[in-house]
């Protein structure tokens, strides 16, 4: 039985391109970019290709502008740490919201244990950010805004470039958490107008353990790791060349075919909403119903816990998540799901679908056949839905 892999938010399937050229890299790329002669040189000629890739991705003004990471976490912290320690003179107060990734929401929590001053502005039912809550919350010391491109749990996209009118004129640096987006729908840090984006290679198809952070040329912050001067003396350490090349090479690929990605994850995510609504009673959609991700479905289903769902699933070979994998294993309701006032019962029966290129209409149709049988056993079981159901 052939897994349908409706996860893909935690991490995409390497496509057979990055594979092929991270396979070459290992037997002919093991040089070190550092190293002052002819496999550095080669090494270095790679790195550049990458960083070029990725720039022309999210239309930045020079490959320069890339720094490369361990993961979208890493490129997160850097960036607000980076600058709290940087512009630490200037002020100590940080603005974000309450939808935050956890590696936004922990790295705020650290600075807060170092007297910094944070700010949360709310969402409302859809998740959506109102700018002028951003442009309240800003004071004379505030030193950053970190407002999340697309929300990794609902989809909702953020009025990113309306916050980037706020921050710019006020003189605060803006940084937009884009794991979810980069690669998934088109992204243009000019017209955004942010100062600092993180993305992160497994959500374009790329390899696990690439990521990255846009830097527009200007804006200071300081280093998250020290050592040497790698990455333009803004990450030390040496580069994870081969999954580099990876990235760069599923860059590529996603500017030539993103057009085409949105059409088909826009097809799929309208028949698997329709056959939701259609098919199972008493569930909601999250996240704003247009100004959303392509390709992420959240749904509640009422009366029954997600991790049974699940696991159930799982049975039948479908692999679907419950939230974020990096707020996996916590027992308590999503932070994402309470801020948009989600009753905490019904936050519990929440699945998380993302899928991609290589999902099939009839993969959903058999994810809704199964979905429809898993919902059916649970509920019977359920003494909630007897009791809302009155037997």
């Amino acid at each position: 039985m052939s897994i349908i892999n409706l996860d893909y938010i935690s991490a995409n399937p390497l496509l057979v391109e990055v594979q092929e050229a991270m396979i070459e890299a290992i037997k002919t790329n093991y040089g070190n970019p550092s190293s002052p002669h002819r496999l550095g040189d080669q090494a270095t000629m790679a790195l550049d290709r990458a960083r070029e890739s990725v720039a022309r991705l999210i239309n930045a003004a020079s490959p320069g502008e890339i720094v490369f990471t361990s993961s979208g976490s890493e490129s997160i912290n850097h960036a607000i740490k980076g600058v709290a320690w940087a512009k630490a003179s200037k002020g100590r107060h940080i603005v974000t919201s309450n939808v935050e990734h956890n590696a936004v929401l922990k790295s705020v929590r650290r600075l807060r244990q170092m007297d910094y001053q944070i700010t949360s502005v709310p969402v409302d039912g859809y998740g959506l950010v109102n700018p002028d809550d951003v442009a309240k919350a800003i004071t004379d010391d505030t030193i950053l805004v970190s407002i999340m491109h697309s929300n990794n749990e609902i989809g909702t996209i953020e009025p990113i470039k309306e916050i980037a009118q706020i921050t710019k004129e006020r003189k605060v640096i803006f940084h937009t958490d884009a794991v979810s987006s980069v690669g998934v729908v088109p992204i243009d840090v000019q017209e955004l107008g942010v100062d600092l984006l993180s993305f992160s290679a497994n959500q374009f198809y790329g390899p696990s353990g690439v990521g990255g952070l846009y830097i527009r040329r200007g804006t200071g912050l300081w280093s998250l790791i020290d050592g040497g001067a790698q990455e333009n003396n803004k990450r030390a350490g040496t580069e994870n060349l081969i999954g580099i090349i990876g990235a760069g090479v599923a860059a590529d690929l996603a500017y030539r075919d993103m057009d085409k990605r949105v059409r088909h994850s826009r097809r799929l995510k309208e028949r698997l909403v329709k056959g939701l609504k259609e098919k199972i009673e008493d569930i909601h959609i999250n996240g704003h119903p247009e100004i959303s991700l392509p390709n992420l479905v959240s749904v509640s289903i009422k009366y029954i816990e997600g991790e049974s769902i699940v696991l159930m699933l799982d049975e039948e070979g479908i692999v679907v998540s419950t939230r974020s994998a990096c707020a996996s294993g916590s027992l308590r309701a999503s932070h994402v799901l309470v801020s948009i006032d989600m009753d905490f019962a019904d936050a519990q029966g929440t699945l998380v679908l993302a899928f991609g290129q290589e999902i099939s209409e009839s993969d959903i149709d058999r994810f809704l056949d199964v979905l429809v049988q898993v919902v059916a056993t649970l509920r019977n079981m359920s003494p909630l839905y007897r009791q809302a159901k009155g037997s």
